[in-house]
């Protein structure tokens, strides 16, 4: 496999660098402090960089080729939509207040529904991302023995061709009958539904994992066989806590948007919704700001990931010198 030829970007992450750690750490983490800075400004350039930047990792680093960091690059391509999604939004209104776009045109109408079809397929896929993670941990830590006949690379790229065909479908159905009933109960069950899986699964993951530390560490010593067994155990629950993180900071974000949509359907003129409902600027800052909370965890929870940013950051910082 290394006689593959491959792109120059690339090839330079594969090859080692020889650089001091401690002054890659700093540079890496003075560049995330100044991309949250921006994006906290509603700089959404900045955010569709970062999630793009962990497409990237994980493509040019062979090391992360594997089903769980596929899923999170499928989170990541999905938070990307969402970024630029708001971007073009963004410069559509912009152009409008100039008048060189009609608010209500026919063109500019289909062009706002196309944005709301990649918006809600963001949403649908980054759930759904969620989803197969949480899976995909579980096997890790309780069927690890049998993982890799389990969680093939072949029926990880079956899941994501599903997860992405079926959001995509899903988010062209939501907003051509959005006033329809169903298709917002459909919309609310699967989001519950999803959600009541995701957290049965961690809570059910750590709650185990107590259990089963304490019998290890009541094991009589075996030598190095019980203390790789504890690596590696121990690595896969870092692994699922920072997926919790994760999964947290998309509650948080996505969570009120998500309430002001339930809103809209079960008391779209009660007083006191719409004064929920007039929030929704800030919903939607916080449904942005996702975009950038994902890549900073990446960064300072995964170690592979983490090695591979310093690399892309020193890559491009000795190309412009």
């Amino acid at each position: 496999n290394d006689n593959v030829p491959r792109e120059p970007f690339c090839q330079a992450l594969h090859n080692n660098l020889q650089t001091p750690d401690d002054v890659i750490d700093v540079y890496a983490v003075v560049v995330l402090m100044l991309i949250s800075f921006l994006t906290h400004i509603e700089n959404h350039p900045a955010s569709l960089a970062e999630n793009v930047l962990v497409v990237v990792a994980v493509t040019c680093n062979r090391n992360l080729h594997s089903p769980m960091y596929y899923f999170i690059c499928s989170l990541a391509a999905f938070n990307t939509i969402a970024s630029l999604t708001k971007t073009c939004e963004n410069l559509m209104i912009t152009f409008a207040d100039v008048g060189h776009l009609e608010k209500k045109g026919p063109s500019e109408t289909k062009l706002d529904d196309v944005m709301d079809c990649l918006l809600c397929m963001s949403f649908l896929g980054s759930i759904s991302s969620f989803l197969a993670i949480a899976v995909d941990r579980y096997i890790t830590i309780f069927h690890a023995l049998r993982y890799h006949n389990i969680m093939t690379m072949q029926r990880t790229r079956a899941i994501l061709g599903v997860i992405w065909i079926t959001c995509g479908m899903s988010a062209i159905s939501m907003v051509t009958f959005f006033a329809s009933t169903f298709i917002m109960i459909c919309f609310v069950s699967f989001f519950i539904i999803s959600l009541v899986i995701i957290c049965f699964l961690y809570v059910y993951m750590f709650m185990l994992a107590r259990i089963h530390a304490r019998k290890i560490a009541a094991l009589p010593s075996s030598g190095g066989r019980n203390c790789h067994h504890q690596q590696r155990w121990g690595s896969s629950m870092r692994g699922a806590l920072t997926l919790t993180i994760l999964f947290g900071a998309f509650m948080v974000c996505w969570g009120p948007f998500f309430l002001h949509l339930i809103i809209i359907m079960v008391c779209p003129t009660n007083p006191y919704c719409e004064c929920y409902r007039s929030l929704f600027q800030l919903h939607m800052v916080l449904l942005m700001s996702h975009a950038l909370i994902d890549p900073t965890i990446y960064a300072f929870r995964s170690p592979e990931l983490r090695e591979t940013f310093k690399k892309m950051l020193l890559f491009c910082v000795k190309k412009h010198m």
